[in-house]
């Protein structure tokens, strides 16, 4: 019997598909350009569905790949073995608003922005926001965090509970509704960040914040990146509560008026928003303008419309795309970094200068109040450029790292950072390579990713 046919008398024809247009959409991720076509996609609607597929995949030793939105650009879902890609985006239904608790329970393919349209009219919601539209089931899996993490922290910072389905096809409930334990290990710690590697988590327990009286955000422009980022790391070390801190450069704000049809001037910019009560937000944004202004900042441009705070964001938020769109017919090597917040201002700067020396077209984004950034390379199809561009990626790595930063702030590691894993985590990676043989032995869960193989 076939792969195809066994899992079809297992969970249903409507369940499982083998054309040639659906296997091609789960062969890759967003920004990862190697492709693997999966054998079968399967798309579970309920966690038993979830457990009798992984408990016949780990008997017949099936590679399981799972996937939620496909908004991955390290590769995490290219099913590098082949096997099942396991879509989970039918699982999709919020199970339960508990307002008095500050709480929600979601299937994993539910995305954060249709949580947010469910809790609005509770004046809540959840506030990781990672711009695409992100499942929480593969948000919960990459620890994603995003461009409101400087002052809500990321994903992880939000689980409170797990339902996640082992290898073996058990079902386990990890954590509690409780805001703090000091019961056992923090399993729910483990699956966060886990990039599916553990096990496939089937439903999410969130912690949600009050939505804020007053928002108010700002956009400010700067000569050049060390000023721009010195702004950030004092306004950080002075500890205003900023809830939003993106830097933007040049080439980027030119594709997003391109493509957005905005009109920004095409400078440094750094973008800011607060949260908090009228005065409070009101105070905290005099302080953001007399700091730039110190600093030399062209005009501090402060807005409390709503409508013109989304169309900011909505602006940063297309990025990506908008440099995708300005350099057609050129590959995109995308990367990110995080380091001290003292570290930031070298290491943007450093970063924006080795890619003109070396004459690749590059734009820089960043979630720069927590030391998080991001670097687009774009280069032809060439062996040739694309050794320069990965000499450029290491290097802005290994500097990240000997400051005490990481080699991934926020896009985990999936294929194209396995690499630094040994450099980052040295011994404890065969602490990290016991778990996954205890928990998954057959070795089916998202082969090939986060960790390694062992020398």
């Amino acid at each position: 019997m076939s792969l195809a046919s066994d899992l079809t008398a297992l969970l249903g024809a409507e369940q499982v598909d083998v054309s040639d247009a659906v296997r091609a959409q789960h062969s890759r991720g967003e920004a990862y350009a190697g492709a693997v076509l999966p054998d079968v996609v399967v798309f579970p609607r309920a966690t038993a569905e979830v457990a009798r597929l992984l408990a016949n995949a780990s008997a017949h030793g099936v590679p399981v790949t799972p996937v939620g939105a496909n908004s991955s650009l390290e590769g995490h879902t290219v099913p590098v073995r082949g096997g099942v890609s396991l879509d989970l985006t039918r699982m999709d239904r919020v199970l339960e608003v508990r307002p008095q608790d500050l709480l929600a329970v979601v299937q994993p393919g539910v995305t954060y922005p249709r949580l947010n349209e469910r809790l609005r009219h509770h004046g809540l919601f959840f506030p990781v926001d990672p711009g695409a539209h992100a499942t929480l089931g593969g948000m919960v899996s990459t620890n994603a965090s995003g461009t409101a993490a400087v002052r809500y922290g990321t994903t992880g910072d939000h689980v409170l509970a797990l339902e996640v389905v082992t290898p073996q096809g058990e079902v386990l409930r990890l954590g509690s509704r409780a805001r703090k334990s000091a019961s056992g290990y923090d399993l729910c710690a483990l699956f966060t960040g886990a990039e599916g590697t553990l096990g496939v988590i089937t439903e999410v327990t969130v912690k949600l914040v009050g939505l804020p009286e007053a928002v108010a955000a700002a956009r400010v422009p700067f000569a050049d990146a060390l000023t721009a980022t010195t702004f950030v790391t004092r306004l950080i070390q002075a500890g205003v509560p900023v809830a939003r801190c993106e830097l933007v450069d040049p080439y980027s704000i030119r594709a997003a008026n391109a493509y957005s049809g905005t009109s920004f001037p095409e400078e440094m910019t750094v973008f800011l928003e607060f949260h908090g009560n009228a005065p409070g937000v009101a105070a905290e944004l005099e302080l953001a303008r007399e700091l730039a202004l110190s600093l030399g900042a062209g005009a501090f441009e402060a807005a409390t419309d709503a409508a013109e705070r989304e169309r900011l964001w909505r602006t940063r938020h297309t990025m990506f795309f908008a440099a995708n769109a300005a350099n057609p017919g050129l590959e995109s090597l995308v990367t990110d970094v995080a380091v001290p917040i003292s570290e930031l201002p070298t290491a943007v700067t450093t970063a924006l200068a080795e890619c003109a020396a070396a004459g690749f077209e590059a734009n820089l984004v960043g979630h720069v109040g927590d030391g998080n950034f991001h670097l687009n390379l774009y280069l032809p199809e060439d062996p040739a450029a694309r050794a320069a561009a990965k000499g450029v990626v290491d290097r802005l790595t290994e500097r990240a790292l000997a400051v005490g930063g990481t080699a991934t702030g926020e896009h985990g590691v999936g294929l194209r950072k396995l690499g630094y894993m040994e450099r980052e985590h040295g011994a404890s990676l065969g602490l990290m390579r016991a778990i996954k043989q205890l928990l998954d032995p057959a070795g089916i869960m998202n082969p090939g990713k986060k960790l390694p193989e062992a020398p």
